[in-house]
């Protein structure tokens, strides 16, 4: 094995980011000093700029500016109330019922908006102040927001998810999509049962119990918000349109949802593409130079060169897979998702296929582990958010927050060695 090029490769990102470049920035620059250990600076600029653009150049990524644009107008639509409101209805008389709602809630706006930052922002704004009305300690909500929050990558429509299938070399979106829901509704159910059980130990307040007339009508009131989950992923999977096209579709569909609700009026939708705009080209950035990263890596057979060594460690499946979950668990503390996905999809791909198993459960598998690195210091950008609009500390927060990491890590765990909890909704596609 050749390790100059890891050596370089690590030390400079490292090293890039500890003196606060930012993410892209870092990948770029670490992907350059990289390459230049093979040929001189000219060519490997060249290369780097090249496989920068190139990284961008495909159809797919134009769904992640529409899906983008969509969770900003469903978030300035009114949507995530009627989605509370609804929530309410279903759980809010159960023990911790506002921590429930905040974690059923956090479920359908996910997957209607696909953005952990829009569902943090929403809910936390929404939801919090009214748990600390009924005495609930605001670091216990932040945790419980910040932690359901990340449901939404997993529950489609995910833009991860179609990171993944870029950096995968085209596996299904329609079967990423789909594989989701499962893993993303047991890992709610996981935070549900630690949320009601540390609330009924604080004695917190029970909500009161929904009449099936208020059931309905909260129902019919979200009824016109879910239908965008048919319409989207029914038209995915039932073949009248691609990811892309669905994604123009969603916006569409939120924009004449934000006018009937009277949400969204002419003069707001300016600042809602210039938000969208900014989000995506940060967005896009991260995703250019990790391609560039990705590729340099494969020039300098460093996937290959890790895979070799992770499969002389152990022949066994069983742990090759939890020694792959325990370093995107260390990943997903220090980098972005994005980023993430696309560097570290190439390494493990190729072992992953040689023991055998589904690259879309893999995909599952991964976005699950890195939506808990979202929730952790010093990177998780969802934790940044839960905690600023709690109005209160990480260090407050982690405390509340550990036993609702280990019901993630233990649903993490379940969709790793259980195959059909992702597999089985693609399988009934055909897909």
């Amino acid at each position: 094995m050749e390790y100059l090029p890891i050596y370089v490769l690590i030390v400079s990102f490292v090293g890039l980011l500890l003196i606060g470049v930012p993410v892209a920035w870092s990948i770029a620059i670490s992907s350059l000093l990289t390459m230049m250990t093979s040929i001189s600076m000219l060519p490997a600029l060249t290369t780097v700029s090249q496989r920068i653009a190139t990284g961008l150049d495909s159809f797919a990524l134009l769904a992640i500016p529409f899906f983008v644009l969509s969770g900003q107008l469903m978030n300035k639509g009114g949507i995530a109330h009627r989605l509370i409101d609804f929530a309410k209805t279903l759980v809010g008389a159960l023990p911790g019922g506002l921590a429930l709602i905040n974690v059923v809630a956090a479920m359908l706006m996910g997957a209607i908006a696909g953005s952990a930052m829009a569902s943090a922002s929403a809910m936390g704004s929404i939801l919090g102040p009214e748990m600390e009305k009924d005495g609930y300690s605001k670091e216990f909500g932040a945790a419980v927001n910040v932690t359901s929050s990340t449901l939404g990558l997993i529950i489609p429509p995910s833009n991860v998810l179609i990171v993944y299938s870029l950096a995968s070399g085209g596996v299904s979106i329609a079967a990423l999509f789909l594989a989701g829901y499962i893993p993303g509704i047991l890992t709610g159910l996981f935070i549900m049962i630690v949320a009601s059980l540390y609330a009924k130990k604080k004695k917190y307040k029970l909500g009161e119990r929904s009449s099936l007339k208020e059931v309905a009508k909260k129902f019919v009131s979200a009824f016109p918000s879910l239908m965008l989950l048919v319409v989207v992923i029914g038209g995915i999977v039932a073949g009248i349109f691609t990811a892309t096209e669905a994604s123009a579709i969603a916006v569409l569909y939120t924009l004449i949802l934000g006018y009937y609700y009277k949400e969204i009026k002419t003069k707001n939708l300016p600042q809602i593409l210039l938000e969208s705009a900014g989000t995506t080209a940060i967005v896009m950035l991260l995703i250019g130079a990790s391609m560039s990263m990705s590729w340099v890596m494969s020039y300098e057979n460093i996937p290959q060169d890790l895979s070799n060594l992770l499969l002389g460690l152990s022949d066994n499946p069983i742990v090759i897979l939890l020694i792959i979950n325990i370093m995107l668990l260390m990943v997903g503390i220090f980098m972005d998702m994005t980023p993430a996905v696309l560097i570290f999809t190439p390494i493990f791909l190729p072992i992953i296929m040689t023991l055998g198993m589904d690259p879309v459960h893999f995909g599952i598998v991964m976005i699950l582990n890195l939506c808990i690195g979202l929730c952790t210091p010093p990177v998780g950008s969802v934790l940044f958010v839960g905690v600023g609009i709690a109005n209160t500390t990480i260090e407050k927060v982690v405390r509340p927050l550990i036993p609702l990491f280990v019901a993630m890590i233990i649903a993490l765990l379940l969709v790793t060695y259980i195959p059909a909890l992702s597999l089985w909704l693609p399988g009934l596609f055909d897909l």
